[in-house]
């Protein structure tokens, strides 16, 4: 992350499971990348192309983007205070790792490597 922080890492059964209904899409077969976004969030942009990069590359792995306004519920329930914040999740739809603001491409990637 660019001065944003670490990676925060969460243990496999400390968190609920997300599914089609909360994502508005399908999980991926290995992973998830759950994006976080806003309307007028600049980096928003980027981790947007940064994750569709990620996804496509990577067998599996699915990126769903959220708006974050229009999901009010969904950002409460999960304590998402800033976008972009972006959660991976395993195949089951358990949050491993999380980060905000808009994260490097090889730490996407590295990050994965928790999920799958």
């Amino acid at each position: 992350m660019r001065g944003e922080g670490e990676w925060r890492v969460r243990g496999r059964d400390d968190g609920r499971r997300l599914g089609a209904a909360e994502l508005g899409g399908e999980r991926g077969e290995r992973a998830t990348l759950v994006q976080f976004s806003s309307a007028f969030c600049a980096p928003c942009r980027a981790t947007r192309r940064i994750l569709g990069e990620v996804a496509a590359m990577v067998p599996g792995v699915t990126h769903v983007e959220i708006d974050a306004e229009a999901r009010l519920d969904l950002v409460r329930e999960l304590r998402v205070v800033r976008t972009p914040t972006v959660l991976v999740l395993d195949a089951e739809g358990r949050e491993v790792r999380r980060a905000t603001g808009q994260p490097r491409k090889a730490d996407v990637i590295a990050a994965l490597g928790e999920a799958v």
